[in-house]
């Protein structure tokens, strides 16, 4: 049996949680197994070595029952008392889980008292006024109900980059560790980090096709296999989602990654190249074109994609901006810039502690962020004004303060953490914070957490005037979004970047995986306008600190290089990024 992760206990005690809040039972029990699960996501150790020593009830978080829960899990693998407590549930009932806006209040409402068991039945009762003549519900809360389960359906089949990647990451590994295997590589709109993906291909060149194949189909993660051949095989992974893999000669890998990895506007216009030149280009081979157009230049021999491109008249061109997107042209002209890498950063701003809706203390946001080799932190819990995130009023943030002092006072210059917050934006475009309170922080991150369904120019325009204010560093998750889950609200991306422009205000590129926003669609345009970004992880415990990855894959599709980023800079240089538009408002 493999090793039970921290993040499969934890789920299995939030899902307890959520059912014995479906049942109405004791508002104490249901916090005892949410605070265990955010203890055991949270905790830096061994899981097997404290089950082994009997010390789990050591953890914080869990109690002594709870201890016991988590034992039978990591030794097993499964927990009889969330089985048990499954079957008390009509099992179409924990797919309205999905549908945004129905926690376990609702659920446990068309349940009890219209006996809606499945999205269908919520579906109908929804248009037939059923679930609107609800208490506590009505026609806007039932119209929304339909608009969230119209988005899921819009939605089905795709799958955040964020939620796939580790499952891809380790089965291309364990390919690779096949000693049969020549070379392995994820591809498709994985392997050009889009930011959602319909399946997983995996390409694998080795001499012993068969069984490649069948160590594919039989992995531990498969859930069910669609189909299986020597050279073609599909199965669905436990994770839901589809998984391909196509197995060729070494001879043919570089042309078949090319193919594969796409998208397919590219591969157009490569087709096109090589036509002009005489040949012709699919995934197996680069050849003589069998009718040229023109005169058929020499084949050269192509071992990788770097002589593939060169052999087309392009530099290599990154995954990422394989998207036609005016990659070519600057592929000709030796124009491609060097993207951002990961290893660019040197810390990173908008995280959240235990004093708003984060998980951990503001030291173990600091040590992780020590850990991951990064120099400084930047800290921006809530504003008072979002009460659902127990948001921090002037008092609060004034003490959090003084504690990032006296902790920066412990790190004498080798580590810094700065003091910011997340201030939310009103409906008018005010701050919830005054002038006088931010100017005592290093920075401001300012966000939109309300009033989602004003205009798009309203909503332009209240951002813009938060913008306009000097102590506003950066503008939060411009649009929103929340990928596969929540559309952008509507918003003038153009005119909020002229205004990033005229102010100096910094875009964040909120790198959580189901944010990812601003879109790596628009950071060409805000480039050109000599907008900065900061790539911040909007991290709620310490092991979200590496969602920077994610932002650093869609900051690379925005052709962002390190000069684009701020945090990029080192300490003694990226002080006065975050001080720059004070300084220019005194001016």
């Amino acid at each position: 049996m493999a090793e039970v992760t921290k993040d499969q206990v934890a789920e299995i005690l939030e899902h307890i949680a959520t059912m014995l809040e479906l049942k109405g039972e004791n508002i104490f029990k249901i916090r005892a197994y949410q605070n265990a699960a955010r203890g055991i996501e949270t905790f830096s150790g061994s899981l097997a070595q404290v089950v082994g020593e009997g010390k789990v009830a050591e953890i914080e978080g869990v109690g002594k029952n709870i201890a016991e829960r988590i034992t039978e899990i990591v030794l097993t693998g499964n927990s009889s008392y969330y089985n048990i407590l499954k079957l008390e549930f009509p099992p179409g009932i924990f797919a309205m889980f999905g549908i945004v806006g129905m926690g376990p209040k609702k659920i446990q409402a068309v349940w009890k008292q219209l006996d809606i068991t499945t999205v269908e039945a919520l579906e109908a009762g929804c248009k037939d006024g059923r679930v609107a003549g609800l208490k506590g519900f009505g026609e806007k809360t039932a119209a929304n109900i339909l608009k969230a389960m119209e988005d899921m359906k819009k939605h089905a089949g795709r799958f955040r980059i964020g939620d796939v990647a580790t499952e891809a990451e380790a089965m291309r590994e364990d390919l690779r560790s096949l000693p049969e295997v020549i070379r392995v590589e994820a591809c498709g709109s994985f392997r050009r980090r889009r930011e959602t993906c319909g399946d997983l291909d995996f390409l694998v060149s080795t001499k012993s096709p068969e069984s490649v194949s069948e160590f594919f189909v039989k992995h531990e993660m498969v859930e069910s296999i669609m189909a299986h051949g020597a050279t073609k095989s599909s199965v669905r992974l436990k994770s839901g989602i589809q998984a391909d893999l196509r197995v060729v000669t070494d001879d043919q890998f570089a042309f078949a990654l090319n193919y594969f990895t796409g998208s397919k506007e590219h591969n157009i216009v490569m087709r096109q190249r090589a036509l002009s030149r005489g040949w012709t280009l699919n995934e197996y081979r680069l050849g003589v074109d069998e009718s040229p157009k023109v005169t058929p230049q020499p084949v050269p021999e192509i071992r990788d994609e770097t002589e593939l491109y060169r052999a087309l008249g392009l530099d290599f061109i990154e995954p990422e901006l394989r998207e036609n997107h005016g990659e070519f042209a600057a592929a000709e002209a030796h124009t491609l810039p060097r993207l951002v890498e990961l290893q660019n950063l040197r810390g990173c701003f908008h995280n959240h502690t235990k004093e708003s809706d984060g998980r951990n203390t503001l030291r173990e946001m600091a040590d992780a962020a020590r850990e991951l080799g990064m120099d400084y932190l930047g800290i921006a819990d809530h504003s008072k004004s979002s009460v659902q995130a127990r948001g921090l009023d002037e008092a609060r943030l004034l003490a959090q303060v003084a504690e990032i002092r006296a902790l920066n006072e412990e790190y004498a210059g080798e580590f810094r953490i700065f003091s910011g917050s997340e201030v939310d934006i009103m409906k008018d475009g005010a701050l919830d914070f005054s002038d006088e309170i931010m100017a005592q922080l290093d920075y401001v991150v300012a966000s939109v957490h309300s009033s989602f369904q004003l205009t798009e120019a309203e909503m332009t325009a209240r951002i813009i005037r938060a913008m306009e204010n000097k102590y506003v560093t950066m503008l939060g998750h411009l649009t929103g979004r929340l990928l596969l889950q929540r559309d952008a609200y509507s918003v003038n991306i153009g005119a909020i970047i002229d205004a990033a422009a005229a102010t100096g205000t910094i875009i964040e590129l909120n790198a959580n995986p189901r944010r990812l926003d601003m879109d790596w669609r628009h950071w060409a345009a805000a480039k050109a306008k000599g907008v900065k970004t900061s790539i911040n992880p909007d991290a709620h415990h310490t092991s979200q600190l590496a969602y920077v990855s994610f932002g650093v894959c869609a900051a690379r599709k925005g052709w962002l290089t390190r000069d684009d980023v701020v945090n990029c800079l080192p300490l003694g240089k990226v002080e006065a990024a975050l001080a720059a538009k004070r300084g220019a408002s005194k001016k």
